[in-house]
């Protein structure tokens, strides 16, 4: 029933409606609605008790992935549009409740325009959301096609299928509108705990000679002795694990005519090089990376000295602590100019960990849509959507974990002439170093029971005892941004 007293005036007015913004119902209990006040509190309340209740138990992390998929991003923009118009109409309700009309003219001006500023107001951040979630949506489903009949049987209940680490071919491509095909001029496997988020990258060169294949597949039929190719008409040759997808795309008659056989062969290549099992792969276009890193709004590196780039030497990255471009950065992190396929990994892996540590929550939110279409633009992969839920997650665990990585570049082994037993030791040795270390965040100020591992970061330790391992010894998983300054 409603109350019949006086009206209140115009401070009561904008007052009251102010307050239903964060407290549904407040100005129809003040009008004398006080049934319909009632039931806008309870729901209200309860609303916010089932959030608190889901924030204090539940995995955050495992909940980040069940919002990617795609029923719960479909869910999430009706509920939010939903929820904003809703709001909007019950703050537009709440200020006629109040009689407005009473108030004189002036006053009815000045609060309705309050009262319509505050509707809009409440009706943005569930815009905001639905567009966040319309925006994923498209560019997850832009990125993640692989049909979710791939997945193994029995991940349904453990998305691993019992396996301690999941192992991940990162590779970028070096894409040149003047020849064909896929180059991988980057070329990690991302090997991670996946109960600690411990990671080990490991890192091959693209210029590694006589590459040897799976043993009985087609391309170990055809090159039995490695990977060997004429020389090209200047020297160059083409037969580099770099060019392997490139190589195994041109020549279907290989396959049995099947096309398209590229990705496949190098992940069980570089699996084998290894002596990995490589569940997936993602392949980065590297001008595509350029236009991420602008979406993060550029990253700070260390360059310890001016790096040359350009066909005729016309750009230069200049020495010092410096927030990059994306442009700059992917010149910093590929020019060869002056250096070396080594060096150059060394910088490439400095990028990807300075996009590692700087890439928060904060700034990914705050340049969401740059980033989603970005990276739209930029990967390519064979990893099925429904995996998402439970990479996301793994994810997180990565970004506090304890990250090391291992590059196969001289004096470790040999590009021309490379030690195949060796890298594979050196691979099994690394990945139990990274399974036995305890996670960076719990093991801080504790010494590594695995003394291969270097810190990601850590303070000069003086010692009168010889070292049995370190960073001399060109076998050690070392620290993702180890010497990147």
């Amino acid at each position: 029933m409603r109350d019949r007293s006086r009206p209140p005036g115009i401070g009561a007015v904008i007052g009251w409606t102010a307050l239903s913004v964060i407290a549904p119902g407040a100005a129809h209990l003040r009008a004398g609605w006080r049934r319909t006040g009632l039931v806008l509190l309870s729901l209200y309340a309860a609303l916010l008790l089932a959030l608190l209740w889901v924030g204090l138990t539940s995995d955050l992390g495992s909940l980040a992935g069940q919002l990617l998929a795609s029923s719960w991003l479909t869910g999430v923009t009706v509920a939010s549009l939903a929820l904003g118009v809703a709001w909007f109409a019950l703050v537009v309700h709440s200020f006629m409740v109040l009689n407005p009309g009473t108030l004189p003219a002036a006053g009815q001006a000045v609060a309705g325009t309050v009262a319509g500023v505050l509707a809009v107001a409440v009706l943005l951040p569930f815009g905001f959301v639905g567009q966040y979630a319309a925006v994923s949506q498209t560019a997850i489903e832009g990125v993640f096609s692989a049909p979710a009949a791939t997945l193994p049987a029995g991940r349904e209940q453990d998305p691993w299928a019992g396996r301690s680490r999941v192992n991940i071919l990162l590779l970028g491509g070096d894409a040149d509108d003047h020849r064909p095909g896929v180059r991988t001029d980057s070329i990690n496997v991302a090997s991670v705990d996946v109960r600690t988020g411990n990671t080990v990258l490991f890192s091959l060169p693209r210029n590694l000679e006589n590459v040897r294949f799976v043993p009985g597949s087609p391309m170990a039929r055809r090159f039995p002795n490695g990977f060997r190719l004429p020389a090209g008409p200047g020297g160059g040759r083409e037969d580099l694990l770099f060019a392997v997808w490139e190589y195994a795309d041109a020549h279907p008659e290989i396959f049995g005519g099947r096309k398209g056989q590229g990705a496949r062969v190098l992940i069980d290549t570089v699996g084998y090089t290894l002596g990995l099992k490589i569940d997936w792969y993602a392949l980065v276009n590297m001008w595509g990376f350029a236009r991420l890193i602008d979406a993060l709004g550029g990253v700070t590196i260390t360059v310890p000295h001016d790096v040359v780039f350009g066909k005729y030497n016309e750009g230069v990255v200049k020495a010092g602590r410096r927030k990059l471009g994306g442009a700059d950065a992917m010149w910093f992190a590929r020019s060869r100019t002056y250096s070396d396929d080594f060096s150059r990994m060394g910088r490439q892996r400095c990028v990807l960990g300075a996009i590692l540590q700087q890439a928060d929550p904060a700034t990914v939110l705050a340049r969401f849509n740059q980033v989603a279409l970005a990276t739209r633009e930029l990967i390519r992969t064979d990893i099925p959507r429904p995996m998402l839920e439970h990479l996301v997650p793994l994810a997180l665990k990565v970004k506090g974990a304890r990250v090391t990585s291992v590059q196969f570049v001289p004096p470790l082994i040999n590009t021309g002439y490379p030690d195949w037993a060796r890298i594979r030791t050196v691979t099994a040795k690394a990945v139990r170093a990274s399974t036995a270390a305890a996670p960076a965040a719990a093991s801080a100020g504790t010494p590594s029971a695995t003394p291969a591992v270097t810190p990601s970061a850590s303070a000069p330790v003086k010692t009168t005892a010889k070292p049995t391992a370190g960073p001399a010894d060109p076998s050690a998983p070392k620290g993702i941004t180890d010497g990147c300054g």
